[in-house]
């Protein structure tokens, strides 16, 4: 690789869906999916600080 070669590009989790075909109530609802999935996301964000605070507090860093 050459220092003037961009950074690769970062994989995409999420495919990105076309938004200009879907209804009212179907772009409501794939917010909705999304929005689970951020929930869930943060949930485990929390528990994993919670786990590191744990640790943290074990071992008195």
């Amino acid at each position: 690789m050459f220092e003037d070669d961009p950074p690769p590009a970062k994989p995409r989790r999420l495919a990105e869906l076309r938004l200009d075909g879907l209804g009212v109530a179907e772009l409501a609802a794939y917010v909705a999916e999304l929005q689970g999935e951020i929930d869930r996301a943060e949930a485990e964000i929390a528990r994993k600080r919670d786990h590191r605070g744990a640790a943290d507090a074990l071992f008195r860093r």
